[in-house]
């Protein structure tokens, strides 16, 4: 079953695009419990998408106050937008993608509190999470990501990842230390230079990019990327006819190529809108009339 937020689309006049979203979940064939959560908040534009870690219940609640804290801060500084930033503010970036990175910021701040707490019980498993966001603003959208946990963009045939992984592995390959055959095999697939939760700072990566008609965007789990390939990904994306199949196909695909972890995607299109552009035009003209 899927899990996490998905309240109703509001349109808005302003965006010249329209948005098309799925999301799904499913524990896998492994796993007791998920301890992935996601929300998608598409009248703001904003998806989210986290991978607990810990076991028993720590990672789930990981994920569940990592989501909450980026939701609730966004939400704040639209209320507010004199909402001091968490953290300094990062040159050369928008103020979305600022806001982006002050959600996480503030995110790993309150993972890290409840991974106290649960040192202090002396719980089972230490608590942390991965998470990746992505905010949607016009014809722009902010990326900002810590762990391991991915986003992709598919354009037209040219698929790409847009995160990089912080990961042992991930590193080693960078370094060239490491093939991607010998990532793919390693015991340490699992181990995060970087994740939620574990220091009282993070560093989070941002990016922006710029938002094309037709273009979708993935944000997934490792428990997707580790039993699909890239091929088989970008095939579902470019075959599925709309964003919720595509999200459902490729967590049933990730679950029966073995389902060895948690698996978790949320699929976002964007499509013109001309309707919408026309109908202002006209709108435009009669009321000068």
């Amino acid at each position: 079953m899927a899990k996490g937020y998905r309240p109703v689309q509001q349109e808005d006049e302003t965006m010249a695009m329209e948005m098309d979203f799925g999301a799904q979940s499913d524990t896998g064939c492994v796993r007791e419990n998920n301890e992935d959560s996601y929300l998608a908040a598409p009248e703001m534009g904003l998806f989210v998408l986290s991978d607990g870690m810990g076991g028993l219940e720590s990672g789930e609640v990981a994920s569940h106050l990592a989501v909450d804290a980026v939701l609730a801060h966004c939400r704040e500084a639209e209320a507010n937008p004199f909402l001091p930033l968490t953290g300094e503010s990062i040159d050369g970036v928008s103020d979305a993608s600022n806001r982006l990175a002050s959600a996480i910021r503030l995110a790993n701040k309150v993972v890290h509190r409840a991974a106290q707490a649960n040192a202090a019980r002396k719980a089972v498993g230490a608590m942390g999470a991965t998470v990746v966001a992505v905010r949607f603003a016009g014809e722009r959208m902010s990326l900002a990501h810590v762990g391991d946990s991915r986003a992709y963009r598919l354009r037209g045939e040219n698929f790409e990842q847009l995160t990089q992984d912080h990961s042992f592995v991930a590193e080693q390959m960078r370094q060239g230390n490491m093939t991607q055959q010998e990532a793919g095999e390693s015991a340490l697939q699992s181990v995060l230079i970087r994740a939620l939760g574990v220091d009282t700072d993070v560093d989070v990566d941002v990016t922006e990019e710029l938002v094309m008609e037709n273009d979708t965007v993935l944000l997934c789990s490792d428990g997707l990327t580790r039993e699909l390939s890239d091929r088989q990904i970008a095939a579902v994306l470019g075959d599925a006819d709309d964003a919720q199949e595509a999200a459902d196909r490729l967590v049933d695909l990730a679950k029966q190529a073995g389902g060895g972890d948690n698996i978790t995607a949320i699929v976002v299109r964007r499509a013109p809108q001309p309707a919408g552009v026309f109908a202002r035009i006209g709108r435009w003209f009669r009321d000068s009339a």
